[in-house]
Order: structure tokens, then sequence, then C-alpha cells
């Protein structure tokens, strides 16, 4: 048989190809000529042809016909042979395949070679691909070969050693006595690997980070080998861009990072050189950046000092300023982590984060606005809103919903008067109405409604707006809504704010008719309208004109509109014999103040379709309907059989149909043998006496909480709840809790549910809450109040669950809470 074509014959030949076709030809014809070469056991040409298969692997075509052949070739005396032979391994075997455990011995007998060429060659094929079996086979020769004096082996068995420690994390304690002398190595590569191995084991086992912190005094050797690196000269071996091994430099300040985080000693030991590093980093280069990046995570993330916390906020503020687009994103985001703990510090640097909004770069302008409306607060509420209008202005439109959004929850929080909160939300709706979240129209209706005295100014704004664009739905909406309830106000010019404009009721009703009829009206905006000219029929003097008007919609085809067409038309044939002044005005009379007690959203506006109108009687929610086959599910999540069980009054939103629903979890369940605890569903008058107590008497709750401190009933993984405390008037053994939800993380927390239980001497009902969605980086809370009724005056115990979405992937919790303060029940 003729001697094959060597490696680099075949790689010029396909290269030659010039079709995919051609090139496949050419692969499969030698990969025939290979496998006849195998079947022919010709051990001569063995090695070239595994050559020649791996380079076919990587150019994505089948070679798994060779595994056998690179077992031959490691069993080999041929050092050349082993070296294809373990790189064969590498690349075409991995532990789902069982024929790599018939490497194992090869590997061992390697292992404990004369040639530390060969050894190195063995160690590398078991941290690349050694299984949990091979790894527990061969963990000792491993561990010998870390306590060698060799350092070319010795680098080669720490990476080995993080690999054994991945796959088998109980040998770790195996290599524990081989690390006591790995940093005193002169060596950069062995201390570069022990480093890493000391972090892996270190982020793996609490037993071992409190053993390096205390028993091995591990921070002050770290400190003086970094203190070496950045004051020793220029070494040519390890200088990269004029710094002496960045690589090693971050590799530290990693370690350093995990054993500082929640540790005094070792944050003091390690604050004197993090400073040196911070401002003896050259920032020309992109290798000095990156150390400067490692050492602010290092300083933000241990306890450190904080003028060293302010020296590393300044260091992202001139990262922002670079112009490399990378090291902006990386300066925004970590800013967005920091800002909540040190926000005054970042508050220095908000024109440079103003500036980034104008970048062209997408992810530098989405970190920069979150990062925006972050730094908003009291005091610069104006400045602020005034340079996010402007980017809301001109940004692209995947901007334009958050960008409303965290306007509307900013302006909320922080508005220094009720006319520039009106004129901001009212500037939002002009620019982005579209974009705006579907709770925006009741939250600024009540917002106008709760604002007396600029009912005036606000029906003379929207309904300038309203003739200079009617393309913004939401915008509509509002101005449609104002107009049927402060009509009258709009034509009689009674406005201070500014100078009034002159109205007849005709003009107005010609822009209501005109929006009932536009081809941009949303079956909605429609809905809104015909409302509204309804409204002004106790307004205005112009009812025959509406008459007609309601009259024609009465044949609508759509359904909604029908509807209130034909139930107005009623309104006005049942009282049409009796005076103005009597029934239907009543009926239709302008609707009252709209408390918000204890939640973030409008909770006396009935929404239907999308419109908030007026009610005329509560709707209460459908009965609840209680499965009986959920006990254990119950059981599990309280984990005793003392407890009454409380669900939600509303449910926000669909609940999905898994075994975890809320409603299957807590409905009819009997526990312990006692009496089945009523379920709360709205207000029904089969509850409990204690849940109707005070309902028809006003005020409900003390405005003044009597001396009631509040707590903190949950901080974990960024949520946080906190429990403020009130006394039911006409009760006194009813407390009344409020649940506060922030999150703190950078993504918003979804359909987040709160469930609460108590023990049975105890009676409890859960109201709805504000919102299923905890906004990200503490920009809102979610509210929910919960009624607890204590006859005997016991001490207050309370088990909870939480679940919710965060970033896509379902969280669930549970918690108990036992130190209630005494005043809420005694």
């Amino acid at each position: 048989m003729p001697a094959p074509i060597r490696l680099r014959e075949l790689i010029r030949t396909i290269r030659t190809a010039r079709t995919q076709a051609e090139e496949r030809e050419m692969i499969q014809k030698e990969c025939a000529a290979i496998r006849s070469s195998f079947r022919e056991e010709d051990n001569t040409y063995r090695c070239r042809n595994v050559a020649k298969l791996l380079y076919m692997h990587m150019l994505g075509y089948p070679a798994h016909f060779g595994q056998l052949e690179c077992l031959k070739l490691i069993a080999s005396q041929k050092f050349t042979d082993k070296r294809i032979g373990y790189l064969g391994a590498m690349l075409l075997l991995d532990e789902r395949q069982d024929v790599h455990l018939l490497m194992t011995n090869c590997i061992k007998n390697d292992l404990n070679h004369s040639t530390q060429y060969v050894q190195g060659l063995a160690l590398c094929t078991l941290g690349c691909m050694g299984s949990s079996e091979m790894c527990r086979d061969l963990a000792g020769e491993v561990e010998k070969l870390l306590k060698t004096s060799n350092s070319y082996l010795r680098k080669k068995a720490a990476l080995c050693a993080v690999h054994v420690i991945r796959k088998v994390p109980e040998l770790m304690e195996m290599f524990l006595p081989a690390t006591k002398n790995l940093l005193s190595e002169k060596n950069h590569g062995v201390l570069h690997t022990s480093v890493v191995l000391l972090t892996e084991m270190c982020e793996r086992s609490p037993d071992m980070l409190a053993h390096f912190r205390k028993n091995e005094k591990l921070v002050p050797q770290l400190v003086r080998i970094l203190k070496n690196l950045i004051m020793s000269g220029y070494s040519p071996e390890h200088d990269v861009s004029g710094i002496s091994d960045p690589f090693l430099q971050v590799r530290i300040l990693r370690l350093l990072r995990i054993l500082g985080r929640s540790d005094d000693e070792s944050s003091e030991a390690m604050n004197d050189i993090l400073a040196q590093v911070a401002t003896n980093t050259e920032t020309s280069k992109n290798v000095g950046n990156a150390i400067l990046y490692e050492t602010v995570l290092t300083i933000m993330d241990i306890k450190s000092e904080s003028g060293l916390r302010v020296l590393a906020i300044n260091i992202l503020g001139r990262f922002l300023l670079n112009n490399d687009k990378n090291i902006r994103y990386v300066a925004l985001t970590s800013l967005l982590k920091t800002v909540q703990t040190d926000h005054n510090a970042v508050q220095r640097h908000r024109s440079t984060i103003v500036d980034c909004l104008k970048d062209l770069d997408v992810s530098i302008k989405r970190r920069a606005m979150e990062l925006s409306f972050a730094l908003v607060n009291g005091n610069n509420i104006r400045g602020m809103m005034k340079e996010l209008l402007y980017f809301l202005d001109s940004c692209d439109p995947e901007f334009k919903a958050d960008c409303a959004s965290g306007v509307f929850l900013a302006a909320e929080k922080y508005a220094p008067s009720k006319r520039w909160h009106i004129d901001t939300i009212m500037r939002v709706l002009t620019t982005a109405g579209s974009y705006v979240r579907d709770d925006s129209v009741p939250n600024l209706i009540q917002l106008i409604t709760n604002s007396v005295e600029m009912h005036a100014y606000t029906v003379q704004r929207l309904y300038k707006a309203l003739l200079d664009d009617i393309s913004q739905q939401p915008l509509v909406q509002v101005a449609s809504w104002c107009i049927g309830e402060y009509g009258d106000l709009l034509v009689s010019g009674q406005c201070e704010e500014e100078e009034p404009i002159q109205v007849t009721e005709d003009e107005v009703l010609d822009v209501l008719e005109g929006l009932l009829v536009s081809n941009l009206s949303s079956p909605v905006t429609r809905g809104y309208s015909l409302t509204a000219i309804m409204k002004l029929s106790t307004r205005f003097s112009s009812v025959n004109r509406i008459k007609k008007v309601v009259s024609i919609y009465g044949s609508s085809i759509d359904v909604e509109l029908q509807q209130r067409a034909v139930e107005y038309n009623a309104l006005f044939k049942k009282y049409d014999h009796m005076s103005l002044t009597e029934r239907r005005p009543a009926l239709l009379e302008r609707m009252p103040i709209m408390e918000k007690s204890a939640t973030n959203g409008p909770t006396e506006i009935v929404q239907t379709n999308g419109e908030t109108e007026h009610s005329v009687e509560p709707k209460h929610p459908p009965p609840v309907t209680q499965p009986g086959n959920q006990a254990n599910d119950l059981l599990d999540l309280l984990g005793g059989n003392d407890v009454v069980p409380v669900i939600q009054t509303t449910v926000p939103t669909k609940l999905a149909s898994a075994g975890g629903e809320l409603l299957d979890l807590l409905g009819d369940l009997s526990l312990g043998g006692g009496p089945t605890p009523a379920v709360a569903a709205g207000v029904p008058t089969s509850q409990p006496s204690f849940l109707l107590d005070g309902i028809s008497s006003p005020p409900l709750f003390n405005d003044v909480t009597a001396g009631i401190p509040p707590m903190t009933a949950y901080n974990k993984n960024g949520l946080k709840i906190d429990f403020t405390f009130e006394r039911a008037n006409p009760n006194p053994n009813i407390a009344v809790i409020t649940i506060h939800a922030s999150n703190s993380t950078e993504a918003d927390m979804t359909d987040f549910v709160f469930q609460a239980a108590v023990p049975k001497t105890f009676q409890l009902q859960l109201l709805s809450p504000s919102s299923n969605v905890v906004p990200a980086l503490n920009q809102g809370t979610v509210t929910q109040v919960i009624r607890v009724l204590n006859p005997q005056k016991q001490q207050l115990r309370m088990r909870i669950k939480l679940t919710y979405n965060l970033k896509g992937s379902p969280v669930q919790d549970l918690a108990e809470v036992n130190n209630f303060p005494p005043q809420s029940w005694q």
C-alpha cells in the first residue's frame, strides 16, 4: 500500500477546492483511505492518519471512527505518538462515551512517567475531559504532582486539580495540604494556576473559605505578591504594555474579593494595596483598564473604607470619558450596581452619565437611561426630567416604553408640585403616548381627579393637545375623560394658571364627535369619547345634539360602543319627563376624589375593556372555587398543621395552571382537624365579622401609627419586604400591616405573588396588591394590605411564601416572621 499523503499536502489540496462539493469529495476520498489504513493495522502511519483526521474534525466533518486509534497512540512508547493520541482524545472523546474509560490506566502510567513532558500530556488530558470516575481514580497521582518541585508539572497539576474539584467536590480536602506552599513559588505560571485553584476551593466551600481566612492567613500572602507585582521594575518575561503580569494581578484581585466579602478583618488588610493598585496603574492602555476594573469590583464587594469606595467610583467616572465603547458600557453597568449603596458619590458624575444618553451605541444608551433614572431624587428631579424628556423625544422606538415608564415612576415619587407632575405626564403622553403602560391612563386620571385646584388648567391643556394631535391614544383617552368631567370649566374660561381660551359648547362637541369617526381612534378611545359626550348632557345646554349623537351609535358594529349608546339612550328616554336637575344628573355627576390607600395605583377606578368609567355599584370578584385535593401542598408549604392559610382578595393577573397555583394551593383546606378557614375573596358577607368592621364608617385606619416601628420581614436575592403597621379605628384587636416589596436587582420581578399564613388563634385577610410587577433598581414598590385579628393579644407569628419570575426564571422562597414589634400585637 502506498504511503499516505502528509498533513501539509492534505491542507494544501483542500484549500484548492473551489466549491463545497469539491471539498467534500476530497475529504471523503481521504477518509476512505484512512479507514483502509486503520483496518490493516498500519502502525507506521497511524500517527499521520490521526493528525489528518483531527484536521478534518476541525473543519466540521465526522471523525468518530478514529477514537480507538487515539487510544492505541496513547499506549505507544513514542512521544510523538502520545502527543497526537492525547490531542485526539481531548478533541474526539468526552465523558459521555464509555470508550474514554479505557484510557484511565494509560493516563495513570503516564502520570508516573520519568519524562515531564509525557506527564504534562496526561495532566492536560485529564484536566480537559476527565470524567468523575477518572478523577476519583487519578486524584492521588495529581496530588503527588502538585507537591513536586518541578514548576512545569506543578502548574499543570494545579489546573488539573481544579477540574477534579469541579467534577468531585468531596475530593477538595485531599488537595488542602498541597496548597500551603503554592504561593511561595517564584514561577508566575505556578502562582497563576495556584490562585485559580484557591479561588475554586473558596467559591465551592464556605469551610475552605474560613480556613484560608483564619488558619492559612491567605490575604497577607496575596497582598505581598500583588505589591511585588506593582512595585517591581521592567521584566520582559512578564511585561504586557508596561504592566507586570496583568493576568496574575487580575486573578489575585478576584481571590481577594472573595476573601474580603463580609469579613472586616480581611477587608482591612487589603485596603492599602487596593488603593495602591488604583492609583499606580497606568490607564492609557486597555491592560491597565482591565486591572482597574477588577480593583473597582473588589473595592465595591468587600467592606472597604468610604474614601476607597469614592476612589473606585471616580475610576468608573473616568471610564465614562474613554473612547472605547466597551469600557464606557462596563462603567455604566458597574455604576448601576453601586448607585444604591453609594448614591452621593455616583451623583458627582451625573452630567457625564447624562451625556451618554446621546451616544450612538444602543447598549450604552440603555444603560445610561437606567442609571439616569436611578440617580433621580427630590433635589435634581427638574433637571433630570428635562434631560430624560429630551431623550424621550429623540430616542429610538425601542427605548420609549421603558423611558416613559421610568418618567412616570420618578414623577410620582419626587414631583415638586401637582402642576409639574401633570405637565410632565402630559408631555410624555404627547411625545410617546403609544408606548406607555396600560395603567398610565387610570393613574393620570386619578392624579387629575385628586388635584381639584388644577381641574380648569388641566382640561384646557388637554383640549389644546387634542386640537394638535389625536394619534396618541392614551392622551386622547385622558383628554376625553377630562372634557366629560370638567367640560363646563373649559367653556366658562375659569383657568387661573394660564390665559383662558374661548371655547363654545359646539366646538367641544365637534372635537369629541371627530374622535368617534376618526380612523385613528381605537374602540376604547371611542368608548371614552361617547361617555364624555353623554356626561356633557348635564353640563351643556346642547342636549338635543347629544341625544342625536348617542342614538346614532345605538346600531354601531362595535358591540361595546353599541351597548354604551343603548344604555345612554335609555337614560334619556326613561327620565326624559323628569327635570334635568333630578335623576340623570345624579347618575352623571363628577367622579369623587379617588382615595389611594396603601397602593401604588388607583383603587376605585373600575376598568372595563381598557376604559376607566363610572360604575354605579361596586363590582365584587366572583366567588373562588375551592378544590379540596391540595392538602399536602399546603402542609409542604407551611411545614405544620396549626396555621390558617389566607389568599389574596383579588388576583391581579391570570395565574398559571401549574400545581403551585395560589387558588388551588390554599382552597378548601382543613388543617389539623380544625374548622376550614374562610377564604378571602373581595369582602363577601360570609367573611368573619372583623373583616367588615369599619368599612362603612371611615376612616378605616388611624392616620398616624401610634409608635409602632416598621420592620424588614424578608431581604434576600435583591427582594426586600418591609412591614409597616396601623390600627383599625373601630376594633383595636385588628392590626393592619402594609407590605412594601422593593427590588434592587437589574431586572423587573414579574408575576409577583405574596402569600401568608398565621396560627389558628388569629384570623387574617390579604387584600389585593397594587401590582404584580416589582420594578428593578428600587424604582418603585408593590404594596399590599394584611389585616390580622388578634383577640387574645398573643405574640404574632407569620409564615410567608414568595413567588416571582426574574429574567425568565421562576423563583420561590419560604420564610418565617417571628420578630414583630410588641406594639403590633399587644
